[in-house]
């Protein structure tokens, strides 16, 4: 059941309860718990906070749990699937669904009275007619069992004969008008689940139910943004509905940073501040050399087709048309000379469109804490996420859970920092991996899909391997510049129509993973867990022993 009044159903419900935090492992769903934590926090709400990548540790931590909690708060998780079919709850127990995944389970949706959907509801949901994929029948089984058990009784009169012959053609065309209805459900639900997308950012929800109770602050809002921007990276939502909630955002940062225009009221510049503005389509640009930023954004790698010797020669005429020396470009961008950086983005994105880069620039927020500390909404995604999915010999799964969510904290930046060191190593690996498997060519043309499979990843095994490419992010920063900008290059035109699952083995859990770039959704096995809490619709099957 989708709830209307978050405030009244959902939160002064559980005020006063202890309840348990399920939390996906991604980016959204950890700022949405940062948020949700905070109100917890102001209002002294006992929880329990249990990360759960995927849907094996789901099922376990509520066994481990259920007897312990009537209340439930699943966060990215739960709401395509019959949730109550999979974990076979008590009757009492009630569970609070935030949920990007769409489209929601019909049974999740019409359920009033354990599962509550805390789902905006101006999102294009579609949810097919209750009336169209339930019926309940049993009461005319029961009376079509007592008619055929009347008919076995022994002879009657022809009058009642006759009655009986017209209740057999009555229940024969009940029969038929049910299968008719069967067979229209089936396509009913057919066309609403057969694709899969992303709906409104969680930590968005989460923030619009602290504005409503008031208690919305900058460091939410900021996680607001950075949920929201994760899903932009990611390719989870479309640019339209980027840029509509961009222009959400927006109005609030206004309303809580309106303060640092007034140069006479102005706040300390310790305090945290917000800006809206439009930055480069570059990853981590201000924390690494301009060169190796381009060089290992997939935007960029792509489009100047950076694998090859007559892509670094693009690059070349492309540096060369900004004006801009080797010398400068390769050292850190702090360290670039101040004339150069004051119209970089103007004249990099002037430069960009001859060079078939119109995108270039983009909407985004920044944050400043001081006068050092200034970071983008997508250098956060980019190190929250690398934090998320590091493979250490020493680090569990909850270990890198709990790096990640302190790293959205503003007293603890070294954390963010690690991050962004880590985030640089991911890229390149992505950048080598991706020009490594073009000119060995092993992307293969198999029906009606391409597909590569990793057996390694090259480059040095110190500093980045296979590891580097942990699921599920680093495989799905990996196959978008695959599927349709670098082999569509390659390969001609048509390759754009084509999905292109990445597969790779995973050292950590000795099985083979997939990671899909386009629908159909690939998956290699029943253990395959990218991306995670999403069933496939149609099958494009990479076999990996």
């Amino acid at each position: 059941m989708f709830v209307t009044d978050f405030r009244r159903d959902f939160y002064d419900v559980i005020q006063t309860e202890r309840v348990l935090l399920f939390v996906a492992s991604d980016v959204d769903a950890l700022c949405a718990c940062k948020i949700l934590q905070a109100l917890f926090q102001c209002d002294h709400v006992q929880y329990t906070l249990v990360p759960v990548p995927g849907w094996q540790e789901l099922e376990t931590s509520f066994l481990e749990h259920k007897d312990q909690f009537h209340y439930f708060i699943l966060i990215n998780c739960g709401a395509n699937v019959d949730l109550l079919d999979i974990l076979q709850p008590e009757e009492d127990r009630i569970f609070f669904i935030c949920d990007t995944h769409r489209p929601v389970n019909v049974v999740n949706v019409y359920n009033d009275t354990q599962i509550k959907l805390l789902i905006k509801q101006d999102d294009d949901l579609e949810v097919p007619a209750y009336d169209d994929i339930f019926r309940d029948d049993e009461e005319e089984d029961e009376e079509d069992e007592e008619q055929s058990g009347s008919e076995s009784e022994g002879s009657e009169p022809s009058g009642k004969r006759t009655r009986r012959e017209e209740d057999v053609i009555e229940r024969t065309l009940k029969r038929r008008q049910r299968r008719e209805w069967e067979a229209r459900r089936k396509e009913i639900l057919f066309d609403y689940e057969q694709y899969e997308y992303h709906g409104t950012s969680s930590a968005m929800v989460m923030f619009d139910l602290a504005w409503v109770m008031s208690k919305d602050l900058n460091d939410m809002l900021w996680w607001a943004i950075v949920g929201l921007t994760d899903q932009w990276i990611q390719d989870k939502i479309t640019q339209m509905k980027y840029v509509t909630d961009i222009g959400i955002l927006q109005r609030h940062v206004s309303r809580h940073n309106h303060r640092n225009e007034d140069e006479e009221n102005s706040l300390s510049i310790d305090c945290t501040r917000i800006a809206f503005e439009y930055d480069l389509r570059l990853a981590l640009y201000q924390h690494w050399s301009l060169y190796d930023s381009l060089c290992n954004t997939c935007y960029t790698a792509s489009r100047l087709r950076l694998w090859s010797v007559q892509g670094q020669k693009r690059l070349q005429e492309f540096l060369a048309d900004m004006g801009l020396p080797l010398k400068q470009v390769k050292q850190k961008f702090q360290a670039m000379d101040v004339s150069l950086k004051e119209n970089l983005r103007e004249i990099l994105e002037e430069s960009a469109n001859k060079f078939g880069m119109k995108d270039m620039r983009v909407q985004t927020f920044s944050i400043h804490f001081g006068f050092k500390n200034k970071f983008l909404a997508s250098d956060v995604v980019f190190a929250t996420t690398s934090l998320l999915e590091n493979i250490e010999k020493d680090a569990s799964g909850t270990d890198n859970f709990i790096r990640a969510l302190d790293s959205l904290s503003r007293s603890n930046l070294e954390q963010l920092y690690q991050g962004l060191e880590l985030a640089k190593k991911q890229l390149r690996a992505i950048h080598q991996t991706v020009a490594s498997c073009i000119c060995t060519n092993l992307v293969i043309s198999q029906g009606p899909f391409l597909y590569c499979y990793l057996m390694e990843v090259p480059g040095p095994p110190s500093s980045l391997g296979q590891d580097t490419l942990a699921p599920p992010h680093g495989r799905d920063v990996l196959t978008p510049p695959q599927g349709w900008d670098t082999l569509a290059s390659s390969r001609g035109q048509e390759a754009l129509l084509a999905p292109t699952p990445a597969s790779s083995l995973l050292r950590a859990r000795q099985t083979s993973s997939c990671s899909p770039s386009r629908p159909p959704w690939a998956c290699s096995a029943s253990t395959c867990c990218s991306p995670l809490f999403v069933r496939p619709r149609t099958s494009a099957v990479s076999c990996c022993p």
